[in-house]
């Protein structure tokens, strides 16, 4: 029986479901992604770090929309400009000033972007830089290690290769991070064949001395293009990307989530005789250019060079951060739990502890966090608009819930504590 809690989530759940496959648009916001009948499944709004559901219940943020809303939700500077922009038309018929002075930011804060274009979704530019680097080298093959994306080039990769064809996918090869010379044998084993090598420059895991600038050089050894999917990391970790951070510069690079704070936008950028190319290959769509996201990007990046945006999300992160692993320590719980990332985005552990896998694990901890009113899928996606007090809140749910969860795990009675059928794996991608 679903939890009277979530009565509106559930009956909007099973409309969806008739004309919507998952009920959702995105795997990741679906119910695949969270207890069922134990879980808000729609939201109705959101302010600042808080969002409410559909049942008027109230949570603090840890989605942040998959990581879009860097500022916050309703961001009084964003919206201001949106409504500005929206008074001048949304996509016109040609070009605008508009993305220019975009272009131009972005080549202004980014260490290697020497020219930009512009897509809609991360997918959109990861694709598109694998293209331009197929045009640059003559060459087919791809070296990928994280999340890039839903196209066939990168998704082929995975387990969610359904519908992919198999010569499509047998140009894309994974890799292990923080492994040079296993990347090294694999370029070697395909010569001059490949056109890129492209990663994540850190998800949940921290890059090893050198490791960047190790890939870099055995990619450039190889003949092929070297670039950083900054989807995630970029104006998150730093104004400039990882890349400024960590002080490697690619060939080429992608941004995009943070960029708009949740209006739909992303960059593809890098140096200008490759970017060339994109006078020649096909990367165009008629939302390119549209003006309301591009005048979303411009507001944020202004308000990161104004503002501490990424300072407060790196100490209010740390805040965070720190106040978990007290909490782990305090109640003796390492054997369950853990958390790795960086400060302004970190991840929680669940560890498979037998007789139990971590995915049973996660179920009840998320079952009982989300009754508790945080909303969050595991990972912690600070935005600029959580307050200490927020961060205390969390503790104090985390506090409540670890030690429960540890007992149900050490007393081998989860199942009876469990409300909602164990969650399944997506597929999994990062470390």
């Amino acid at each position: 029986m679903p939890n009277p809690r979530y009565r509106a989530s559930q009956a909007l759940f099973e409309r969806a479901r008739r004309v919507i496959p998952l009920g959702s648009q995105t795997f990741s916001k679906s119910y695949l992604s969270y207890p069922q009948g134990e879980s808000p499944l729609f939201l109705s709004h959101g302010r600042g770090a808080h969002v409410w559901d559909v049942d008027g219940n109230e949570y603090i943020d840890l989605v942040n929309g998959l990581l879009p809303n860097v500022l916050g939700y309703d961001d009084a500077d964003v919206q201001r400009a949106v409504v500005a922009q929206l008074e001048k038309g949304v996509t016109l018929s040609l070009a605008t000033e508009q993305e220019v002075l975009l272009a131009e930011k972005l080549v202004e804060l980014i260490p290697c972007a020497e020219q930009v274009r512009f897509g809609k979704n991360g997918s959109d530019v990861t694709a598109g830089a694998i293209r331009l680097a197929r045009a640059y080298t003559g060459r087919d093959r791809v070296a990928v290690c994280g999340y890039h994306g839903w196209q066939d080039w990168y998704i082929g990769s995975t387990a969610r290769n359904k519908g992919v064809p198999k010569a499509v996918q047998e140009l894309t090869h994974t890799f292990t991070y923080n492994d040079l010379a296993g990347l090294d044998a694999l370029l070697a084993s395909h010569p001059g064949g490949f056109a890129a090598v492209i990663l994540e420059p850190m998800n949940f895991t921290e890059p090893l001395p050198g490791y960047l600038e190790g890939v870099k050089e055995i990619a450039h050894r190889h003949g092929a293009l070297f670039i950083l999917d900054e989807i995630i990391t970029g104006f998150r970790y730093h104004l400039g990307g990882a890349q400024a951070l960590f002080g490697v510069t690619p060939d080429l690079a992608t941004f995009g989530k943070s960029l708009g704070n949740g209006f739909p936008i992303s960059a593809l950028v890098g140096r200008a005789d490759i970017m060339q190319q994109m006078e020649d290959i096909f990367f165009s769509f008629t939302f390119g250019g549209e003006g309301v996201s591009i005048a979303a990007g411009l507001a944020v990046l202004e308000k990161m060079q104004r503002e501490p945006v990424i300072e407060t999300l790196w100490t209010r992160g740390g805040q965070l951060l720190d106040g978990v692993r007290r909490l782990i320590a305090r109640a003796e719980v390492e054997d369950v739990f853990g958390v790795v990332g960086k400060p302004c985005w970190s991840m929680l552990q669940i560890k498979d502890v037998a007789p139990y896998s971590s995915w049973q694990i996660k179920t009840l901890l998320l079952q009982e966090v989300l009754a508790r009113g945080v909303l969050t899928a595991g990972a912690q996606n600070i935005c600029y608009a959580h307050s200490e007090d927020d961060v205390r809140q969390i503790l104090n749910v985390y506090a409540e819930v670890f030690p429960q969860v540890a007992a149900a795990v050490r007393e081998k009675t989860l199942e009876t504590a469990l409300r909602a059928p164990p969650m399944q794996p997506i597929f999994r991608v990062r470390g």
